[in-house]
């Protein structure tokens, strides 16, 4: 009996992964269906809609498990949830990654059909504001896990993919403060 539990336990993880596919599939169709719908109310038709439209759709996740166990969600693409319609954005989300290292953070992201002097990087407090605009534009603010040095960053772009490098900010030493 005691080991139906423990496999029960360990089988959660992936049962709740099943019922976020579940959800999001089940939302995602039903906005797709409800754009449709929208279209073909238009006074010109759907035809005459999709004609006028000339920018792609793109949306995607990414599922992964936290060392804490829980699965996390990240989405990317020009497909944006406001309540439970959809909106169609001009900028892209690409897809990033954050890898949280000893002394440094590095973060990756997919910007493929850009030239390298059309992507701008700026930190605002605790995000890094990644921009690229070529016949494709993308936006992505992205929280970085600690304080970055940012007179040490370092990138670098090939092949579409950016490569940022981000060294953490050392702790001061602590000092004694003496009370006059």
């Amino acid at each position: 009996m005691a080991m139906s539990k423990r496999k029960k336990e360990e089988e959660d993880p992936f049962e709740r992964i099943n019922r976020l596919f579940r959800e999001m599939f089940e939302e995602f169709d039903e906005n797709i269906r409800r754009l449709v719908r929208e279209m073909e109310r238009t006074p010109f038709g759907f035809e005459q809609h999709r004609s006028m439209t000339t920018k792609p759709y793109v949306w995607g996740f990414e599922i992964t498990i936290g060392p804490d166990g829980v699965p996390r969600v990240k989405e990317f693409g020009n497909v944006r949830r406001i309540g439970r319609a959809p909106k169609i954005s001009e900028e892209v989300e690409p897809i990033i990654d954050v890898i949280d290292e000893e002394d440094k953070i590095r973060v990756v992201a997919e910007l493929p059909g850009v030239e390298k002097d059309k992507i701008s990087l700026k930190t605002s407090g605790p995000k890094l504001v990644i921009r690229a605009s070529n016949h494709r534009r993308y936006y992505k603010e992205v929280d970085l896990p600690a304080e970055v040095d940012i007179s040490t960053a370092k990138a670098t772009y090939r092949n579409g993919v950016l490569e940022v490098e981000l060294k953490k900010k050392e702790r001061g030493e602590e000092k004694e403060i003496r009370i006059e």
